[in-house]
């Protein structure tokens, strides 16, 4: 039975899900449909497009992405504080670039002169709204629903095309943010739908090395800041390129027609994650069959549990395998 989202995200322990959605009937979302012959490779920019866009608008940071034939993979990061830091007119503007809103919120972004009574009432609203703002549901739903709406404008049908409920993974600390990222990135390559993480078109992975080619980071994407600085600004706990170095190297395995090997750079990069080599091409070849519900190490799965008051600890042995204490402790 599926879980209520309530259930499922935990701001408490974590801010990073990874977020998946895929088409129903086997349609296709973008790509070449294998039984038609017929290319809807041009929905990739609806989709891309429209997930940079959202990224502008709701104090939720992608971290990575990548756009396949039927479905959609994402890793996203949810910034509370500042969503909260954000004036009521600065929340309404952002909301409006997505709803109508209401009757007030429209005059008040006018500069109209509201009264007592409707301002403490567009008040409650805009605390609705900031709240939705910081919604991964939200954020999907703007995703998604646009999307379906063109697609069956253009396949000349009504119904559903995505499936119902998006599924989402809390992941619980640094290993299982930076493995759930790879796999995301390295879906292109072992999917053979690319040869490379830099051809991967529609990819994180793609944007994050142009950018780095200039020596730049997308601006887009939640920046890596490295772990070099007591008080680094917001961003991922790592170094870009090492990140992308990591990921190079592990595309070059998982590939079966090209040889490659983990440099000893990389494995310092692994040994900080506690992760082994083997352990770590595992993960990135097949997290989504070995974990269906929150991942990390056993003790932070144990404090998200708690949280949300799950008497079951779900994946409690995938987690406890695969991913060890920073300590050293299973």
């Amino acid at each position: 039975m599926a879980r209520p989202r309530n259930t499922q995200v935990s701001l408490q322990d974590t801010p990073y899900y990874h977020c998946i959605s895929r088409c129903v009937r086997k349609a296709y979302l973008c790509g070449v449909d294998f039984y038609t012959g017929q290319s809807y490779e041009h929905r990739r920019d609806w989709i891309e497009g429209r997930l940079l866009m959202l990224a502008s608008v709701f104090s939720i940071d992608i971290c990575a992405y990548a756009v396949m034939s039927n479905h959609l993979h994402l890793v996203l990061g949810v910034d509370s504080k500042k969503a909260k830091e954000w004036s009521a007119e600065k929340v309404l503007t952002r909301w409006h670039m997505l709803f109508k809103g209401t009757l007030l919120s429209q005059r008040f972004l006018k500069g109209d002169n509201l009264n007592p009574s409707e301002f403490a009432f567009l008040m409650e609203k805009v605390e609705i709204y900031r709240d939705r703002l910081i919604d991964i549901s939200w954020f999907m739903r703007a995703l998604n629903e646009p999307i379906a709406r063109k697609a069956n404008q253009e396949d000349k049908c009504t119904g559903r095309f995505w499936e119902g409920r998006f599924k989402s993974q809390a992941l619980l600390d640094e290993a299982a943010v930076l493995t759930c990222m790879a796999y995301v990135d390295l879906n292109p390559v072992r999917a053979k739908m690319a040869q490379t993480p830099e051809s991967s078109n529609f990819t994180s992975i793609q944007r994050r090395i142009q950018a780095a080619i200039k020596g730049e980071q997308p601006s887009e994407l939640l920046p890596f800041v490295g772990n070099e600085t007591l008080m680094p600004p917001k961003g991922l706990m790592f170094s870009a390129k090492d990140y992308l170095q990591l990921v190079d190297e592990t595309g070059r395995i998982i590939r079966e027609d090209k040889r490659g090997a983990i440099s000893p750079k990389c494995e310092v990069i692994l040994d900080r994650l506690n992760i082994s080599q083997e352990n770590w091409l595992k993960l990135t070849t097949d997290f989504g069959c070995l974990f269906k519900g929150p991942v990390g190490t056993l003790e932070e799965l144990t404090r998200y549990c708690q949280h949300l008051k799950r008497k079951r600890r779900q994946g409690a042995r995938s987690c406890t395998k695969w991913f060890i204490h920073p300590c050293g402790l299973k």
